[in-house]
C-alpha cells in the first residue's frame, strides 16, 4: 500500500511518505519511437511534500514535454497546480491528464486518514483550476474504506462536488486491498483512530487481499445513475498510440 496519492491501495495513515525519495534521471526512458502516455503515481505519489523542495516531478514533466510524450498524473496533492504551465505545454502535441484521489467529502475525515495530504476541499479547488486551465481532469475515487467512507451520503457528495467544479470523469472502486505485511499496521491504525472497528474488518474479510465494501452494489448503482445525470464518465478509455510503419533494421 502506498502513502500519499494511493491510487488503489490504502489511505495515507498506513506509512510515512515524507522522509525518503529516490532521485533518478527520466531521460533514459524517453528515447522511444512511439510517443505514448507516461503515468505517474501508480506506486508512489509524484507530489509528496518533499517535491516542493527537490522538484523531481517537475524536472520529469519537463523531460516528458521535451521528448514529446503524454502524461497522466495521479496525486492527492494540490502541488500539481505549480506545474500547470508544463502540463499545458504537453497538450500542444499530446495528452496531459490529472487524476486527484478523493475518497471523502469530509475534510475532517480526510485529515484523519490522510495526514499530510491536503484536505478534500483543497483538492476540489485544485480540480477547478486544472479544468479552467483546459486540462483533462478526473477523480480517482479509490480506495473507499469499508465502514468508514462507503456511504451513499459520502459517495454522492463527491459526485455532486465533482459536477460543481467541472470534473468530467470519476473512476471508482468501492473497497480496498490489504497485503499480509500491511494488515497489522492498518489494524493498529484502526484501533487508534476508529476504536472497535478492527473486529468488524476481521469478521468480514479475514485474511483476504481484496476487501470490497458490503455496500458496493448499491453504491455502484446510485453512483452510475448520478454520474449519468451530470454527464460524468465513470471510466476512461486507454490512449492508443497511432500505428506506424515497421521501422527498418537499422532505423
Amino acid at each position: 500500500m502506498r502513502a500519499l496519492g494511493s491510487y488503489i491501495k490504502a489511505p495515507l495513515f498506513l506509512c510515512d511518505y515524507s522522509s525518503e525519495i529516490g532521485v533518478t534521471s527520466p531521460e533514459w526512458a524517453l528515447r522511444k519511437r512511439k510517443k505514448g502516455i507516461i503515468g505517474t503515481g501508480s506506486m508512489h505519489d509524484a507530489y509528496m511534500p518533499l517535491e516542493a523542495k527537490v522538484r523531481l516531478t517537475q524536472r520529469a514533466l519537463e523531460a516528458i514535454a521535451d521528448y514529446g510524450f503524454g502524461v497522466h498524473v495521479v496525486t492527492k496533492s494540490d502541488l500539481v497546480l505549480r506545474d500547470i504551465p508544463i502540463l499545458k505545454k504537453i497538450t500542444r502535441f499530446h495528452t496531459a491528464a490529472v487524476s486527484l484521489t478523493i475518497t471523502t467529502i469530509d475534510d475532517e475525515l480526510s485529515k484523519k486518514i490522510e495526514p499530510g495530504a491536503p484536505p478534500s476541499s483543497a483538492r476540489f479547488r485544485a480540480l477547478k483550476e486544472l479544468c479552467d486551465a483546459g486540462l483533462e481532469t478526473r477523480i480517482a475515487l479509490m480506495p473507499t474504506l469499508p465502514f468508514i467512507e462507503d456511504t451513499q451520503e459520502n459517495v454522492m457528495g463527491i459526485v455532486e462536488e465533482a459536477h460543481r467544479f467541472g470534473v468530467k470523469a470519476i473512476v471508482p472502486w468501492f473497497g480496498m486491498s490489504m497485503r499480509d505485511r500491511q494488515r497489522s499496521h492498518f489494524y493498529c491504525k484502526l484501533d487508534e483512530l476508529f476504536p472497535g472497528l478492527k473486529a468488524r474488518y476481521v469478521e468480514t474479510y479475514g485474511e483476504a487481499y481484496n476487501c470490497p465494501s458490503p455496500n458496493a452494489d448499491g453504491l455502484y448503482k446510485r453512483f452510475h445513475e448520478l454520474c449519468a445525470k451530470y454527464g460524468i464518465s465513470t471510466s476512461v478509455k486507454p490512449y492508443l498510440v497511432p500505428s506506424a510503419a515497421q521501422p527498418g533494421l537499422f532505423d
